[in-house]
């Protein structure tokens, strides 16, 4: 087997239940097993999906800022029910907020909604299982 210089920025690395790890084209797949180890170059709130929650049920998800700055918002962890705009206005109140500069990561908890915002420029690495994951559009206050 050859052993190559992988470009983390183009590829995704996924590592399968045997212990294999391979580099893949992008895909973030969520009915497959096995993790995926992501990079991504940060320079919008697009390249964050910004716009969105996410939730991986799972598995926990390791989000690494490697260079520059974000912002890690975190729902409460027992939301109500459906929320009408007032509802969703004092949740945003309750969001979590962690700070990620370059060489800091956090732990977010199997099946806890999160979103990025950015801050500066950079690039950011994360790791999850992938599978079940969703994705929520964010509703603007």
């Amino acid at each position: 087997m050859t052993v190559t210089p992988i470009d983390l920025f183009a590829s995704f690395i996924h590592l399968d239940r045997s212990g294999r790890a391979r580099a893949e084209q992008p895909a973030f797949d969520t009915e497959r097993d096995g993790w995926q180890l992501m990079a991504f170059h940060v320079e919008t709130g697009a390249d964050l999906h910004a716009d969105y929650w996410e939730v991986h049920p799972e598995a926990d998800e390791v989000v690494a800022c490697l260079t520059g700055a974000i912002r890690l918002y975190l729902r409460p962890e027992q939301p109500g029910g459906p929320a009408g705009k007032e509802e969703e206005e004092r949740e945003q109140e309750r969001e979590e907020e962690i700070k990620l500069v370059g060489g800091t990561a956090v732990i977010v908890p199997r099946g806890r909604w999160h979103r990025m915002e950015l801050d500066a420029p950079g690039d950011i690495l994360s790791l999850t299982l992938p599978r079940g994951s969703r994705l929520e559009k964010r509703t603007e206050a």
